[in-house]
Parts: structure tokens; C-alpha cells; sequence
């Protein structure tokens, strides 16, 4: 039997399967989250009403989130493993910390990310995601790792090296940010080229972006659950529809992706505590399929 190499034809399967893959995605995120629906939506982000904490916390971020500070702190952090530990001694490390931009709730973190696979699991989702769910916040423990403050840390994420989004929450605080006055840094695509992708822009350092690039060489997560690990605090882009300019194609996915997911980490703050010692070996078994048994961080 003689193949013949029809180019044209490589292609018309190639576009046909990349179309059935992109209805499977759709039609993944057709059943949306069941837990949150009595739930008052309005009642959470309400930043014009958060406390001082929280406003002075998203002004320090936002006067010192730079891009010279984000290409530095990627440079210090591919040089060093703060430490050695598996995912859920992880979580008990973070159970010290409350987040100080997070103005609907005071819990601590181990009790935060309890409740996000909680809920994932609650409404059936797949084993991946609430894995995503159990560990999307691991990234804070940068605070314990030499970080300068919360403010690179925590907090909702933005695109560096271009002009600050008006839809990233207390936009006037942007003001003392010395990019905001910076002749490239200042306009409209600033270091970027129209629809570059998100692969290749910066965002603000911090919880997501670390846990990301840690997650991605040290664990047999798939790539769906990267991406809601990655972009859960990039509420500019997933919310408001922010930086339309700089995505792509390959973007489609992702927010999809972060928005199945965003009502889980969300709304579930408002849920009861979880008996942490009740859900553990479930959630260990989980991690076990995972993750090695140490991670570097």
C-alpha cells in the first residue's frame, strides 16, 4: 500500500480534532457549581466597604508591584528551595496565616482550602479539581520564605510591564507606582505585542504565580487545574474581562477553566468549618496520586 503525504488533508484533521477538543472543553464547564446557589453573591468583594486592613494592603501592593521587582524576585526564587515538604505539612505551615487582602473572611488557610475541595467535591467534580481546590493557596507560604510584606504575596493579580487596568480593584492607588509613569511601562501594551498570550506576560508576583511554576515541574496535575491555580486571583481578567488586548486563543481555555472554578474558592468562605482530622485521610489518599512525597519549594 502506497501513503501518500497530503498536506491538506493533515490539516483538515488536524482543524477537525482541535474543533471536537474545544466542544469537549465547553462542554466540561456545562454544569456549573450547585453549592453556591442560595448563596447572596453581592455579599462578597465588596471592597468600597472593606476595612483599613484591607485598603492599606491592596495601597502597598499597588505602589510596589513593579515590573523591575517582578523580573527580580522570578531571578532570586529560581535560585533557591526554601524548603522540603509534602502538600499537607504545607497546609499546616499556612494554618498561621490570615490573608490581609481578603475581606470576606478571617479564617485561617488550612480551614480555607478545606472548604474550596469541600465544595468541589460536594458537587461531584473530578478528583484533579478538588486536588486544585485543596491546594490553590499553597503558594502564600512565600511569606514565610523571605517575602517583604503581604503585599507580595496575596492579593488579586495583575499584568505588569503595561498600563494598570482601570478594572483592578482601588485603581487610583496605582498612582505612586513609578510604572505608571514610565514612557514604556505606561502605555497601553507597554514590553507586550497584540494577543501575545498570558503564557508570555507578567504577572504580579505572588502566591499564584510561585505555586504555578512549583506545580507545574513537581506534580501529574493536568493542565486545566494549573491554570485555575494560576489565574484564580487574576479577577481583572476573569471577572472583568480585562486585557482582552493581550490574550489569545489558547486563553479560551484557561478562563474557562478559572471561572468553573472561581465559585468554589469564592463562596465557599461562608460555609461552615470543616472537621479538618474527619476529611484528612480522604484528602491525603488525593494527594498521594498527586504530588511526590516532598516537594521543593
Amino acid at each position: 500500500m502506497r501513503l501518500v503525504n497530503d498536506g491538506r488533508a493533515f490539516e483538515q484533521v488536524s482543524d477537525a480534532v482541535d474543533e471536537v477538543n474545544k466542544l469537549k472543553s465547553q462542554a466540561q464547564w456545562d454544569d456549573r457549581s450547585k453549592f453556591d446557589a442560595e448563596k447572596d453573591k453581592n455579599a462578597f468583594r465588596q471592597y468600597e466597604e472593606a476595612c483599613d486592613r484591607v485598603k492599606n494592603f491592596y495601597r502597598e501592593q499597588h505602589e510596589k508591584q513593579t515590573f523591575e521587582f517582578n523580573v527580580r524576585v522570578r531571578a532570586e526564587f529560581k535560585k533557591t528551595v526554601h524548603a522540603r515538604m509534602g502538600i499537607w505539612e504545607a497546609m499546616e505551615k499556612l494554618n498561621t496565616l490570615v490573608d490581609d487582602s481578603d475581606p470576606d473572611t478571617s479564617l485561617s488557610q488550612i480551614e480555607h482550602l478545606l472548604q474550596t475541595a469541600e465544595a468541589i467535591r460536594r458537587d461531584g467534580k473530578p478528583e484533579w479539581m478538588q486536588v486544585a481546590g485543596l491546594v490553590h493557596d499553597l503558594g502564600k507560604l512565600l511569606y514565610f520564605f523571605g517575602s517583604e510584606g503581604q503585599w507580595d504575596v496575596v492579593g488579586d493579580t495583575f499584568v505588569v510591564g503595561c498600563k494598570f487596568s482601570e478594572k483592578i480593584i482601588y485603581p487610583e492607588t496605582f498612582a505612586n507606582n513609578p510604572d505608571s509613569r514610565d514612557p514604556v511601562y505606561s502605555t497601553e501594551y507597554g514590553v507586550y505585542s497584540p494577543h501575545c498570550g498570558l503564557e508570555n506576560v507578567m504577572l504580579s508576583w505572588g502566591h499564584d504565580e510561585y505555586l504555578y511554576h512549583v506545580l507545574k515541574k513537581q506534580s501529574s496535575l493536568p493542565m486545566d487545574a494549573l491554570y485555575m491555580i494560576r489565574y484564580h486571583s487574576f479577577y481583572p481578567w476573569h471577572r472583568e474581562g480585562a486585557y482582552s488586548h493581550l490574550t489569545n486563543a489558547e486563553d479560551q481555555r484557561a478562563l474557562e477553566a478559572v471561572r468553573a472554578f472561581n465559585p468554589y474558592d469564592l463562596y465557599s468562605k461562608s460555609d461552615e468549618p470543616v472537621d479538618v482530622e474527619k476529611v484528612k485521610p480522604y484528602y491525603q489518599s488525593l494527594i498521594a496520586k498527586y504530588f511526590p512525597d516532598v516537594i521543593e519549594w
